[in-house]
Parts: C-alpha cells; structure tokens; sequence
C-alpha cells in the first residue's frame, strides 16, 4: 500500500482568491458573505450569498475552449494552476505521467438554463452552439481540465451533493493508496449564480438574517436561521510519497484516513448513526485512536438540525477527549459541492501554519452544541492530526483524516 501526500493546494472563494489571501481570512475570521440585490428581483427570500468574483481567462485560454467552460470550470481552472504552482508540476510531467483528475460537481444549472432561454427565444436550438454542451453536464469541470492539461490518468466527476468534494479527496486517496496511480488532481467546483441557488431558496434553507450579512452564517450556534450558499473552487494534488520524493516536492500533508457511509434514512433530514459510522470508519482506516485528533473541521452548515445531528455525532465518537472543533463555514457559507474539498484546503493550512480557525458568530450553544469544544476565537495550536467532515443530501457523508508530514 502507498502512502497519500499532498503536495500541492489551490483555492478560489469568497474569502480569498488564493491561498495567502485565505490563509489570512482564515486568521483574523473575515467573512466573505454578502446581500446581493440581484436576488431580490428575482424573488428570492434571501439575498445572502458568498460572492465570488469571476477570473479573467481572455489571453490564458484560447475562445474555443472557453466557450465551453461552465462557470465552476472558470473557478476550477484558477485554483488548479495554484495547486500545480505549488507541486511544481508541469506540462512535462503530464506528458510522461498518467496523472488522473476528480473532481466534485452536483450541477451546471446556468448553462442548462440559458439553453433553454435561448432556444425558446429564437426557435431553433442549433443557434444554441456546442459549447452549451461542455458547460452544461455534471462532468464539464473534469472533461475541461482534463482536455486543457492534456491528462491520461482517471478522469471523473464525482456526484455525491455536498460531500462531493471530499468524496473526490477521499477516491483519490484510494486509488493512489492501491497503486492505481501515482498523482490524481482532486477537488471540488461550485457555481455561485442565481440559477442555481432558487430551489435552495424555495425551500427556505437560507438564512434571512439579510440585515448583518456576515453574522448570518452561525453554525453550532442556537440563533441559527440556516445556511448561506456559496462557492468557487479547491483543487488538492495528492501523490504517492514515491513520487513525490522522486521529483523533491515540497510535502504539506499526509492522507491517511478516509470514511464513509450513507444515512440510510430521510433524503432531506439528517440522522446522527450515519455521520458517526463514517466517523469511526475514518479513524479505522486511519489506524488512529479518537482521542489522537487536534481538530476537527466539522461540515455544520448553520441549519438547526444538521448542526445538532453533527453536534452528537463527534460527541459520541470523540467524547472525553474534546478536541478543537470549528466549521469555516462561519466565514465561507455553505461552498456546496466544493466545501468537502475547500475545508481539506482550509484544513491543511492551518496545519502548516499552526492555527485553529474560528467558528465565528458562535455566541450561545445549545444543548448539543454545548457538548463539543467549539473554537469561537482563533486558536494558535499545533495540529498533527485532523478530520474533515462532509455530508449532503441523500444521506451521503464523507470524513476525510490528514497528518503532519514528518
């Protein structure tokens, strides 16, 4: 079995558009949740969003290859070449290796939807054009980045709501673990537009605390409204340790952990057994005892519900020992299909920068919230073990560990 490192991270979110930016909002506990008019005209309940601004792609990429990036690709593209900067991998290196890429992404709702304004709108869809394609499936981010950096290895979208992210992490893990490949491109990709955040709305998940727009994402806390939809990209470069000794890469972190399990229960509504078994598997792939993690980056959403079932899940499993818990969501909002990928980023970096990042707005717990060692401020700590958690709709959840490279 290979050990899984890390070797390379790139971000592009609300709170930074890479990772120094990030690493900074992280520190201090900046929010990057606006009230965004547009959405009022359009009927929605809450105009709150983690607003990402686009990249400027014109003169890096030719028209005909932009014309079919959807806009989570545009963001995936950006956070990529961090990620490659930083594991100084090249063009050379794809040419000579099977490097695979997996990617989390749940939907391409404005393309799908600006298709179809547009051939309503002139009555014949062949005016619609093929780059409507490209943007529109579910895979558009793993089909563009692979055609773009010319990849031979694994190539796949991974579909799993808003653990996709971390599920992504998590395969990629396996396959390198298993000698399956050596480097994979992994993480996760979310569109921001108004799109695809209204039947989110519909369904009043959204905070509507529009009068103070970054204390309304709360998590853990008992004045919660709901969450705060959000997006942008990660993008993660794990390695086998051999490869990435061979080529000298810089080491930021080891996978060793990967759990998962399906709620088996309500397709909405969260249940407390499925967290916690993916919990326990996480630790039992990991061979690491619960009482060895310093920090726990929980997926708390800021939904009354969730945030209590998450609440009792690492109570029950991780008890006594206590360890830091905090979700940047506080900050970020709800990044969707990316969060499971963006939190390992965000996760790694307080690692090598030895900080635990607030949950803030964290002002009263509540009976469950009460049970958990919440980090309301910004924590300065060593971190040698930590876990990431994702869930998402359907029951789906993922728990992600990582150690300090030694």
């Amino acid at each position: 079995m290979n050990r899984v490192v890390i070797t390379g991270l790139g971000i592009y979110s609300c709170i930074g558009l890479n990772k120094d930016e990030v690493r900074n909002s992280l520190y201090q506990g900046k929010s990057g949740i606006i009230y965004d008019e547009p959405r009022k005209s359009l009927g929605f309940r809450s105009a709150l969003t983690g607003m990402v601004e686009m990249p400027q792609l014109k003169g890096k990429i030719d028209r005909r290859m932009r014309v079919g990036m959807a806009q989570e690709v545009e963001y995936a593209y950006v956070s990529t070449l961090e990620a490659l900067a930083q594991a100084g991998i090249t063009e050379e290196f794809f040419a000579k290796n099977e490097v695979g890429i997996l990617f989390g992404n749940d939907s391409s709702a404005k393309a799908v939807i600006e298709a179809h304004e547009m051939a309503k709108a002139k009555g014949d869809n062949t005016l619609i054009g093929s780059g409507s394609i490209f943007q529109s499936m579910n895979s558009t981010v793993t089909m563009n980045l692979a055609t773009i950096f010319k990849l031979k290895g694994i190539n796949m979208t991974i579909s799993a709501a808003c653990a996709s992210g971390s599920h992504a992490i998590g395969l990629g893990y396996l396959f390198i673990k298993n000698g399956w490949q050596d480097c994979v491109v992994c993480g996760g990709a979310q569109e921001i537009n108004q799109f695809v955040m209204g039947s989110f709305d519909g369904l009043s998940a959204f905070s509507i605390r529009e009068y103070d727009p970054t204390k309304a994402s709360r998590p853990f806390d008992k004045d919660r409204d709901g969450l705060v939809p959000s997006g942008g990209a990660a993008t993660v470069i794990l390695e086998s340790l051999e490869s990435a000794q061979k080529r000298g890469a810089n080491i930021l972190g080891e996978v060793i952990g990967y759990g998962f399990s399906s709620n088996g229960d309500h397709i909405i509504q969260p249940n407390v057994e499925g967290p916690a078994r993916s919990l326990k598997l996480a630790l039992k792939n990991a061979g690491v005892k619960a009482s060895e993690i310093d920090y726990i980056n929980a997926h708390a959403t800021s939904t009354p519900v969730g945030d209590a079932c998450e609440a009792q899940a690492i109570d029950e499993v991780f008890g006594e020992y206590r360890p830091l818990v905090s979700s940047t969501k506080s900050m970020t909002g709800h990044e969707c299909w990316m969060a499971g990928a963006s939190e390992v980023v965000y996760s790694t970096i307080m690692m090598n920068n030895s900080f635990v990042a607030p949950n803030i707005n964290f002002e009263t717990p509540d009976e469950h919230s009460a049970k958990i060692n919440i980090a309301a401020k910004t924590v300065d700590k060593n971190i040698d073990l930590l876990l990431s958690n994702s869930f998402g709709f359907g029951g789906t959840n993922s728990s992600i560990i990582i150690k300090k490279y030694k």
